[in-house]
């Protein structure tokens, strides 16, 4: 169930992503699957996968978290600015906590959340 969830969820990011941006902004579809990296971000457990560009990461939502079904999507641009993209329908008491905490990461956070997330993933 988790995985059809993901999935759909993944498919529904990856769309959003792209189309959030302007046209001179567009970004290439990102892959993120590659995780889960367990943490907790405004005291609420969330799941970390990291995209395949290297630098950026989702952070989905995990089991027993009030914000369920959300995800963010922290994007870094080549030039090294910061995106942040949330979107669900959970509790906004549980969301934005964990928006207040992610926007606070720089890119070396990030990088460092994306290397935990691919470590994770590892066998």
């Amino acid at each position: 169930m988790r995985n059809m969830m993901f999935s759909t969820l993944a498919s529904f990011m990856l769309l959003g992503a792209t189309s959030a941006f302007g046209a001179d902004e567009r970004t290439p579809a990102l892959n993120c699957e590659v995780g889960p990296l367990k943490r907790s971000f405004g005291g609420s457990p969330w799941l970390v996968y990291a995209c395949g560009d290297n630098r950026s990461a989702v952070v989905v939502s995990d089991q027993g978290n009030p914000a369920m079904p959300f995800y963010f999507i922290l994007y870094v641009n080549p030039d090294g600015q910061i995106r942040l993209y949330g979107e669900g329908t959970g509790s906004k008491s549980a969301t934005q906590p964990a928006f207040d905490e992610l926007r606070q990461l720089d890119q070396q956070a990030i990088a460092a959340l994306v290397a935990e997330a691919r470590s994770a993933a590892a066998p």
